[in-house]
């Protein structure tokens, strides 16, 4: 496999991790391909991936907190939306210029 290949597969995986919906597999897969590849592109997908995730579950359960007074209902909607486009926009992103690492908007960066 060419080297070009290799990090749009591993990059779009580390993005697309999130749709296998288990907590363990979205944020292990990521984790697992930044430690195995030496590409940076790759690794800055991996951390940003990482990151996305981290930030989703983070407000997951503050807006599940707000849902108990029926604030967080909306913003629980809106998060699954968010959480639906913004892995394929990078998927796409990655995939049409493999060479520049994704970095999605309006996210703290923990990794």
């Amino acid at each position: 496999m060419e080297d070009l290949d290799r990090r749009k597969l591993l990059s779009a995986l580390s993005h697309g991790a999130i749709f296998f919906s288990s907590l363990i597999v979205s944020i292990g897969i990521p984790i697992a391909i930044l430690y195995v590849s030496n590409d940076p592109v790759v690794k800055e997908n991996a951390k940003e991936s990482l990151n996305f995730h981290i930030n989703l579950y983070i407000y997951a359960v503050i807006f599940g907190l707000l849902s108990i007074i029926l604030i967080g209902i909306p913003f629980l909607i809106g998060l699954w939306i968010i959480s639906l486009i913004m892995p394929i926009v990078a998927i796409i992103r990655v995939l049409s210029e493999p060479n520049i690492p994704y970095r999605y908007p309006f996210i703290f960066r923990l990794v």
